[in-house]
């Protein structure tokens, strides 16, 4: 009967023997059959016929009559309840897997609950690109549904196109990857200014060190000398790190010379710089088109906010309060803020020992620790790092609990200088507070056997029990008269804050919601990032948040990622901590159709879900959700306020410029941190002009908020008073665009800027109007090459939601043909391998980087990318992307563990130590490097035959192949056989394919 069944499956799975099985009334049959072995085999003696019954069905459910009948014949909710009765079970898990891929594939495509798929808010573009979606975007009739497709009800060519792209996954195993570039001209780099030296002059005025003699300076001596750390100097600029070893209880003495040296206020230890030391102006920058000069006015005195108290009621703050609702007492400040019951104050005093006697505080006499400084701590160098410690290159990296660039008064006038489309009027408290790393470590999550299996089986419940789903909208940014939810037991939701993003919540049953995201402005898509605030929760119950409408086929929260939560009423404890949250968490696709407008074309696309499930702390608090760790545009400009206060000028040249306007007319900062000459002497000026460059940038792509959390930890080391920085400041001059996409960060996009596009797709040709960040990003870089005074290195800081740790992608033209395997005649290629040296660097250096995860393929789909057009158009042999992972690490010091800012903010001080010892080995004395460093030809030769593309195209974005192991066989409608297995798992070995294709094309078992 086996055997019988085995070849009637094969059969049906001819379309034509499908529509007779159809049309003879199989379905209703095989159901009944099911049904009956179900019944009757109580002992599971004939599981592999059940299973072969489920086969048959399965092979008449590819084709839409299939599907059609099979919902007519009550099929879910057969199949449903029978399954839920093989739970108990787990040698029965197969005959459940099988039943919930045919409920999955049954399942009929919802429409996603929007009027249109646009962004809720919209930006007129001053000029409209004549081709790609954005023209397509703007070509589109008024009346046309963007939601759904006129005959998106799961067309018989989505199963077919599922089946191909299994065939071609097989395939795929045995032939290289198109993408990979075999040009050999086209891999070779070509020095190409591009435009004419004319027009380039105009960047001239934003590379000042060139010119400047320091001659008005009163500098310490005419003389040259060597250069002596000033042991008055200012406080200490604290560098984060993540060393878990060296605290300051194992450290007394220095955390005594810390406190020390920290005990003074910001206002009387960082403002003793002479004001004859300041940087003149340069008269050439007055009149400049591209920006206005920065405001030299005094900055008002920052305060720390060493305490803070706030009374219940308070849901957010205002920015629209006038003025004579400010007070200030002493030397703190109050903020006045409006709520729906009373207005409350926001006090912040300096006053460590003040505590309100008022009763009705949300915290009983305990204060938020924002103010305090610092204790020192000594960050080792890796264990077994010999060149380290010989060389002198022990890092002495400083511990802070609360870095002391954060000030709650300066991010209020940062904010209201800051220009968004929705023109947002609140501050998220987080944004406002600050952060603090969790004194706790935080493992990767565990995922519980069967949470997606138990995850769909709500789904299907949803379809079978109507009735239980109450289906109201709670939250909707297209409706702008939603009303609030008054009932005690109804969660408020709210993303109207810079880089919110959350555009509606539909609650589905008492404690469960389903959130949708904003599209990108001008974009149909691009949901990933979000970042939205939670109220009236109460405590001892789970609630469920599903967000619905996401775009990847994969994602880390398969993987042990969690979301992060900030609670107000834990910051008032002085806990101001992001920490990872949840619990059942997983991510798969769902049952919410998407357009093919909205899929580049591709019909019978679904979006992808996001759950996981939440227990508060506290009743009635005010919490809020994010992706990953949130980093304002106004919290970056707040960060360089604070460091250009901070900083000793008579030691270290800083200089802050804005490089032009973006589309929203906010500000684009250029960052110059140089050491100082040591005298105006002629030969401290010459060697001061004739650093090498080092240019930096970051967070182009506004949902990689990792980014600017690792160039936070690289700005304050350059800014720290340490013998390394300062000797890494005498060898370099940096050039950092800290955030090249601030419109895009400050309205909550994930991927593009307000033109609707992914700028690191636009550095080949940027438009002027559309694209002016990248723009004059490259202008900045071609203005080098034209003077002959290429950058050593180029680094573009990215972040990456499908891999874990840290690692770089760089360019060479060996290595790509290496892996194609075309030319055999490319291995003798002579090619300088100095593009290795920093990532090896850096594997032996920063605890969080992964040498292993590192490419150096160039690729056709990337030809338009930071990274490669700064290697072939401008000629930087050591031109990188450095990819932080979302998730955490599985390898080294931070292996098993969640990444936070603490180590994000450390791999940006090491990538500045990496460069410092790069200097050094590249130095004349030293000018050959290290054969460890360079010896690659095993290392590549070995790689070649295991990688087909380590940097494949997916979606449009800078990520590779997914190789890791998942469960995710709900995901996929293939006809693969499950094979029975007593000890089936909940997670299996998959094919090197990580769902590239909405097919899932994965063969696990579900779980």
């Amino acid at each position: 009967m086996k055997v019988a069944l085995d070849t009637l499956a094969a059969l049906l799975k001819s379309k034509t023997n499908a529509r007779r099985a159809v049309d003879r009334g199989y379905v209703q049959v095989l159901l009944t059959i099911y049904v009956d072995w179900h019944r009757h085999d109580s002992r599971h003696r004939y599981m592999l016929i059940r299973k072969g019954v489920l086969q048959c069905i399965k092979s008449i459910t590819n084709i839409k009559l299939g599907r059609k009948a099979f919902l007519d014949a009550n099929g879910m909710k057969i199949l449903y309840n029978t399954s839920q009765e093989c739970l108990a079970v787990r040698t029965l898990d197969p005959l459940v897997n099988t039943s919930s891929l045919i409920m999955r594939k049954c399942f009929p495509k919802n429409r996603l609950p929007l009027p249109t798929i646009k962004s809720a808010f919209h930006f007129q573009l001053p000029v409209i690109p004549a081709s790609g979606p954005v023209a397509q975007l703007y070509s589109l009739p008024p009346d046309v549904d963007d939601v759904v497709d006129e005959s998106d009800d799961n067309d018989d060519a989505e199963t077919e196109t599922e089946i191909e792209t299994e065939i071609d996954d097989d395939k795929d195993q045995h032939f290289k990857n198109d993408d990979i570039e075999t040009d050999i001209n086209k891999l070779k780099p070509r020095q190409e200014l591009g435009r004419p030296m004319e027009e380039l002059k105009m960047y001239e005025q934003f590379f000042p060190e060139l010119s400047e003699n320091f001659q008005e300076l009163d500098l310490v001596s005419k003389e040259p000398k060597p250069f002596i750390p000033d042991a008055n100097l200012s406080g200490p600029i604290v560098v984060p790190t993540a060393s878990e070893e060296h605290t300051a209880e194992a450290n007394p003495s220095t955390k005594e010379v810390a406190l020390k040296e920290c005990s003074p206020s910001l206002t009387e230890e960082y403002n003793r710089r002479p004001v004859s030391l300041e940087l003149p102006k340069q008269d050439n920058m007055k009149n400049s088109s591209l920006h206005q000069q920065n405001d030299q006015r005094n900055m008002l005195p920052s305060y720390q906010c060493l305490s803070q108290e706030i009374v219940k009621g308070l849901d957010r703050i205002s920015l629209q309060n006038s003025a004579k609702n400010d007070q200030y007492y002493g030397t703190g400040c109050v903020v006045k803020k409006e709520s729906k019951d009373n207005l409350t104050t926001l006090a912040c005093s300096k006053s460590c020992d003040h505590v309100s006697p008022c009763g009705g505080s949300l915290f009983e006499g305990s204060s938020v620790q924002l103010g305090k400084l610092c204790c020192t701590g000594v960050d080792s160098e890796e264990e077994g790092d010999s060149r380290s410690s010989s060389s002198g290159e022990h890092v002495m990296l400083q511990v802070s609990d609360v870095s002391p660039v954060h000030d709650c008064d300066l991010y209020l006038e940062m904010v209201k200088s800051t220009k968004s489309i929705p023109d947002y009027s609140e501050v998220a408290y987080p944004d406002y507070f600050g952060h603090i790393p969790p004194p706790f470590k935080e493992p990767i999550l565990e995922r519980p056997y069967g949470v997606q299996r138990t995850k769909i089986c709500q789904d299907i419940e949803r379809l079978i029990y109507q009735n239980d789903i109450i289906d109201r909208v709670v939250y909707d940014l297209d409706n702008l008269s939603c009303s609030v939810p008054e009932e005690a037991d109804v969660l408020k939701f709210n993303s109207k804050f810079e880089s919110g993003n959350l555009r509606k919540v539909i609650q589905i049953r008492k404690n469960e919601y389903d959130l949708i995201l904003n599209s990108d402005i001008n974009s149909n898509h691009y949901h990933q990032w979000f970042y939205f605030e939670v109220s009236g929760m109460k405590t001892g119950i789970s609630y469920r948040f599903n967000i619905i409408n996401c775009e990847k086929s994969n994602s880390q929260f398969n993987y042990g990622m969690q979301p992060l939560m900030y609670s107000v009423q834990e910051a008032l404890r002085s806990r101001p901590c992001w920490t990872r949250v949840g619990t059942d968490i997983c991510y798969y696709k769902n049952h919410f159709s998407r357009s093919s407008i909205a899929a580049g074309g591709q019909k019978g696309k679904s979006y992808y879900t996001i759950t996981f499930t939440v227990t508060f702390q506290h009743k009635d608090d005010v919490c809020y959700f994010a992706y990953h760790y949130p980093y304002t545009y106004s919290t970056l400009k707040m960060h360089l306020k604070k460091l250009e206060s901070m900083h000793n000028p008579q030691q270290i040249y800083f200089r802050q410029d804005v490089l032009c306007e973006t589309l929203a007319g906010n500000s684009c900062p250029l960052v110059t941190i140089t050491a100082m000459p040591e005298s105006n002497y002629y030969e401290h000026i010459c060697q001061f002009r004739n650093r090498p460059y080092i240019f930096l940038s970051a967070r182009v792509h506004p949902g990689e908020t990792n980014a600017s959390w690792v160039m936070k930890g690289t700005l304050e080391y350059l800014m720290s008073n340490s013998p390394n920085a300062q000797c890494l400041r005498e060898s370099y001059i940096f050039k950092i665009i800290p955030m090249l996409n601030p419109d895009g960060v400050i309205n909550g996009n994930h991927r593009c800027s307000l033109s609707g596009e992914d700028l690191n797709r636009q550095w080949q040709n940027p438009n002027p109007d559309l694209h002016p960040t990248i723009y004059h990003a490259k202008g900045l870089l071609q203005y080098l090459a034209s003077i002959k005074r290429l950058p050593l290195v180029y680094c573009d800081y990215h972040g990456h939601s499908r891999k874990k740790n840290v690692f770089m992608y760089g360019c060479s033209v060996k290595e790509t043909m290496w892996h194609t395997s075309v030319n055999a005649a490319s291995c003798n290629l002579t090619e300088d391998p100095g593009y290795r040296a920093l990532p090896k660097i850096l594997s032996q250096t920063a605890p969080a980087f992964c040498m292993g995860s590192c490419s150096f393929v160039v690729e056709k789909s990337k030809e338009s990318t930071a990274r490669v057009v700064v290697w072939r158009e401008i000629g930087v042999q050591r031109s990188y992307t450095m990819e932080s992972t979302l998730c955490g690490c599985d390898q080294g010091k931070y292996k098993g563990l969640q990444i936070g800012t603490r180590e994000l903010e450390e791999m940006g001080a090491k990538f500045c130590v990496g460069l410092l010892r790069l200097k050094r080995l590249s130095s004349p004395l030293e000018y050959n490097l290290p054969s460890s460093l360079l010896d690659i030809e095993n290392e590549l030769i070995e790689s070649s035959c295991k990688v087909t593309s380590p940097t494949t195209y997916v979606l449009d974005e800078d990520e590779p192949r997914f190789l890791e192991e998942v469960d995710y066989s709900a995901e996929s409608n293939d006809d693969q056989d499950v094979e029975l297995a007593d000890n089936t798992g909940d997670y299996e070995a998959t094919n090197q394919d990580d769902g590239l294709s909405d097919s899932d094309s994965t063969r696990t078992l579900l779980s």
